[in-house]
């Protein structure tokens, strides 16, 4: 990992103080709209089809979710925080994802978003009510924006540890024991979108839902032709919220990637991956510390390989700062930590991987055979 530079010679710069090496170059992407239809305040839920929903519910738990509503046809998964829930999985005739949905910051914003887009408002079936409007981003995946109408209320929290640290001993004449037991999530983060087309995608979003880039990637000695990869968070004014709601990289595929769901600390993810390693479950990738966003990570499958992650201690960015730039590599995904596997980078190889490949080489979209070989040299630098 390289060091940021020290300016001797004035002032230190936004992303020298703060979080990134680079800034932006004259002419690159600002990494935000000028006027955006909306600024939606967060995630709300995910959504996704399963067929078992009973396999759904032991994996949920053993996770660390909590059921906030059950029926034969939804299962409504929670964390500890009040609010919405964090994710919606359907009964369907395959384990697939339909799509996010993004909390507006007030009703208004829902009748005004979907008279822009030309859409109709209608009622959600979130436990507790609301409303929504439903579209469609350039991919094709379908996005929700919900107000939700009672939020749902906080559950017990799983108490952080008490450290000592240095010669600040706060934990004298008692132990640590940290229960073997699942993680308890506490909110949804975030969810990792792939897209073949990722500066319309990524403007959609900027401009349709207010949100702003905190980190660009770009392919080595491929800066000049935009980046492949954003870090996008809501935009809340001087109120810091998450490095990252929505992340977004080019690639063959078309939609889901992992998300992202916050626990305590440390321990809980660790002690959390225990608990899911006695179950059996795949552990894909962790523990370690991300650079971009700095959060704590664990990534793991479910029954039906969908990737999930812990994480914990993530950076909060108000909207001052301007979007960092970095160059894309699979070295760089974490400041420490096992070394990436090839089950999280998806590089391997299979016979549907490679029609993905050829079927988005045919079609109309920013992947080009320049840009794949830059993809795949990123993975394995």
């Amino acid at each position: 990992m390289s060091h940021i530079p020290v300016n001797k010679g004035g002032p230190l710069t936004p992303h020298q103080d703060l979080h990134s090496e680079q800034g932006a170059l004259r002419g690159e992407h600002p990494g935000r709209a000028r006027n955006p239809v909306i600024k939606v305040a967060d995630l709300a839920w995910l959504e996704f089809e399963k067929p078992d929903l009973d396999r759904a519910e032991v994996f949920a738990r053993d996770f660390g979710f909590a059921i906030a509503a059950r029926t034969d046809q939804e299962l409504w998964l929670r964390g500890t925080f009040a609010g919405s829930p964090c994710m919606v999985i359907r009964r369907g005739r395959a384990s697939r994802f339909l799509g996010p949905a993004f909390r507006a910051a007030e009703r208004a914003d829902v009748d005004r978003l979907a008279a822009a887009v030309g859409h109709t408002v209608r009622d959600v079936d979130v436990p507790g009510g609301g409303r929504s409007v439903a579209l469609f981003d350039p991919s094709g995946l379908p996005v929700r924006v919900v107000h939700c109408a009672e939020p749902l209320p906080a559950l017990p929290e799983q108490e952080p540890l008490i450290l000592n640290s240095g010669t600040d001993h706060r934990r004298t004449n008692s132990t640590q024991r940290p229960p073997r037991e699942p993680s308890r999530i506490q909110r949804l983060g975030h969810v990792v979108l792939e897209t073949r087309s990722f500066i319309r995608t990524l403007d959609w979003y900027l401009d349709t839902l207010g949100m702003i880039v905190s980190d660009f990637l770009f392919l080595d000695g491929q800066r000049q032709r935009g980046p492949t990869m954003a870090f996008i968070r809501c935009d809340q004014g001087s109120l810091p919220v998450d490095h990252h709601t929505l992340a977004l990289h080019l690639g063959p595929g078309t939609g889901y990637v992992h998300s992202a769901y916050q626990v305590t600390d440390l321990d809980s993810i660790a002690a959390g991956g225990e608990y899911l390693a006695e179950r059996g479950y795949q552990r894909s990738w962790g523990i370690g510390r991300h650079i971009q966003g700095s959060q704590l990570f664990d990534y793991w499958r479910d029954p039906d390989r969908v990737m999930l992650e812990h994480f914990a201690d993530g950076d909060l960015f108000s909207c001052d700062l301007e979007p960092g730039w970095a160059p894309m590599s699979a070295s760089g995904l974490a400041q420490w930590g096992p070394p990436v596997t090839r089950d999280f980078l998806g590089t391997s190889p299979s016979p549907a991987k490679l029609r993905e490949v050829m079927t988005a080489l045919r079609d109309d979209n920013e992947l080009d055979p320049g840009r794949l070989l830059g993809l795949m040299k990123a993975m394995t630098s």
